[in-house]
């Protein structure tokens, strides 16, 4: 697709002027609750559901039913808070969460959880493996080194897998720790994560206290409270328009116009919350600035099965955890990430039911309530760098991009995207934390 060449501007619209937020995701539905205070606000959805993956899905179990969220599992208000204050301003119930984390290696040939001795320890073998015993040492040292090695790798362009090998760190604290950890953070379970900055990793993981006694402090899970969150934020935006993909952007002195099958449509300014690649493609006019940020934003796509096939959880119920990492060091099998939403959300059945990202294979067809495919953005040097120059782009030619990915990829950063907009706008709400 050709980029256009173009004056630039930026020009705050005044307040009742037109805005148009193209996705309902939640930083879409974020941005247009805070401008619709102020602005005229229009919200365009190509699907007939608003929230993205923030949804509710009714399963029966054990003779119940019961409406389970899918899309934010858990938060930490430490490492969120933007999040937090947000669901604290739409009265949004909220259920104390347990966040420890197991790990399965090759059909349970290495287990381990972070729930005390009789979780790590929960192979009793472990007692006496060098490796094993080598990985909880590098992981206090690790723990302990981060707050320095971020104030040493932050000016550099090392990746995580280049900063490990040059401390020293062995396999295991890499294989068995560190990748299932990042990969059950980004919901990335692959080799990718290790090619991320390694500021940017160290960075968050000192954000959110990640270490194995993290699941002591300060999670939540919505407890319900999703959708109710998502009409709650609808409420206030008074036009929306879900089923009505826009299919083109483009930008003059005048403003902003957006064509969809409903035809052209003129705005003051447009907001669009949507992917990067997707946000490209919007534009036909794109200029270069924008092109090679948006460009250098890639995704991979990974389905995400509800269910109660516990053949997708650690073999041994010591391990099970609220959220487990089954890795595959042969190679011949997927790694994936399986949330126990019995330890996340409080459910009126005590059997299993577990949502799994990626899995080595697909769960019984009869046990599973819900499948849907997740694009997950890889946050690569590219992909950082992009998110640095991004900040000069936003409001040039009436234009603003929001998402997780002009972050870190959690809902905490589709929150900050929004307000970082608000903030332009003047519309920033008094709890913000930027």
């Amino acid at each position: 697709m050709r980029t256009a060449r173009v004056p630039e501007y930026k020009t705050i619209p005044k307040p009742g002027s037109r805005v148009a937020i193209v996705g309902a995701g939640l930083a879409g539905l974020t941005s247009a609750w805070l401008l619709a205070r102020d602005y005229r606000v229009t919200l365009f959805e190509a699907r007939a559901v608003p929230g993205g993956h923030a949804k509710t899905v009714e399963v029966e179990l054990q003779g119940k039913r019961h409406g389970i969220d899918t899309g934010l599992l858990v938060f930490n208000e430490r490492g969120d808070p933007n999040l937090s204050a947000l669901f604290g301003a739409l009265d949004t119930h909220l259920q104390r969460a347990e966040m420890s984390f197991g790990v399965s290696v090759d059909g349970g040939r290495l287990e381990w959880a972070t729930k005390g001795f009789g979780g790590v320890f929960a192979q009793r073998r472990n007692l006496v493996s060098p490796p094993f015993l080598g990985m909880l040492v590098d992981i206090m040292n690790f723990k302990r080194q981060a707050g320095r090695d971020l104030i040493k790798v932050i000016a550099t362009q090392i990746s995580l897998a280049q900063m490990l090998a040059q401390r020293g760190y062995g396999r295991a604290f890499r294989d068995d720790y560190l990748l299932p950890m990042a990969a059950a953070i980004w919901r990335n379970p692959g080799d990718d994560v290790l090619q991320y900055p390694a500021a940017f990793f160290l960075r968050y993981y000192l954000e959110h206290e990640l270490s194995p006694r993290a699941h002591h402090s300060g999670w939540w899970g919505p407890g319900g409270g999703t959708q109710a969150c998502v009409q709650r934020l609808l409420a206030a935006v008074p036009g929306i328009r879900l089923a009505t993909p826009v299919l083109a952007v483009r930008r003059d002195a005048r403003g902003v116009v957006l064509a969809s099958a409903e035809g052209d449509e003129r705005f003051d300014a447009v907001v669009l919350a949507i992917h990067a690649p997707d946000a490209r493609a919007l534009l036909s006019d794109a200029t270069e600035a924008e092109a090679a940020v948006l460009n250098a934003v890639r995704y991979q796509t990974r389905s995400a099965y509800l269910h109660a096939d516990r053949r997708l959880l650690p073999i041994r119920r010591k391990v099970w955890s609220a959220c487990n990492y089954l890795g595959n060091r042969s190679g011949l099998r997927p790694s994936g990430i399986s949330f126990l939403i019995n330890k996340l959300q409080p459910l009126p059945f005590d059997a299993p039911l577990i949502m799994t990202l990626n899995p080595p294979f697909e769960p019984a067809s009869a046990s599973v309530f819900d499948c849907c495919d997740h694009a997950i953005p890889l946050l690569d040097h590219a992909a950082v760098h992009a998110q640095a120059r991004l900040a000069g782009l936003q409001g040039l030619r009436q234009t603003w991009f929001a998402g997780g990915w002009t972050g870190a990829a959690f809902v905490e950063d589709e929150v900050i995207s929004a307000l970082r907009i608000a903030a332009d706008f003047g519309v920033l709400p008094s709890w913000a934390v930027l």
